[in-house]
């Protein structure tokens, strides 16, 4: 399983590319040879898979019902521009125009990798950062709320 972790800031030049980060690129070791996968977040951002993890959604959206109307919207949504990358010679990916604008990102914008368990969200620096803005006690209340529930429902054998 793929495991990624750390956040990384970047900058697009001015043809929208992407230099990847040499700490992110070594946490990624086949990627010459199986490519990666960009497509839209849930949120405002850009997501990027490791090949592997994408085939691995898509085997998983396949399991979906195809005859009910909320399961093709949201495989129509969740697939909507997804794009294959390639890595060129000095490590660069071209991130597509299109993803780029429905998101907010432009040529020579400041952009943060972060590293979300087997993806990688991209990130306009701005918007990522107004992420955090919320009071820490905020976090410690969603940790209780999302993982305190899990631990419970574990002990209790459900």
């Amino acid at each position: 399983m793929v495991q990624l972790l750390g956040e990384y800031d970047c900058k697009l030049d001015a043809k929208g590319r992407l230099m990847v980060p040499s700490g992110l690129k070594k946490q990624l070791p086949n990627v010459d040879q199986e490519g990666l996968v960009i497509n839209r977040g849930f949120e405002k951002h850009l997501v990027i898979y490791p090949k592997k993890v994408w085939e691995a959604k898509i085997e998983e959206l396949s399991t979906l019902n195809q005859y009910e109307e909320k399961h093709r919207n949201f495989i129509r949504l969740f697939t909507r521009g997804a794009t294959e990358l390639l890595m060129d010679a000095t490590g660069r990916i071209n991130l597509p125009k299109s993803l780029m604008e429905a998101v907010g990102i432009t040529n020579n914008s400041e952009l943060v990798l972060a590293c979300q368990l087997d993806k990688i969200e991209v990130w306009n620096k701005s918007a990522y950062e107004s992420l955090f803005d919320e009071d820490p006690k905020s976090f410690a209340l969603l940790a209780e709320e999302v993982m305190g529930e899990k631990n419970k429902k574990g002990a209790n054998g459900n």
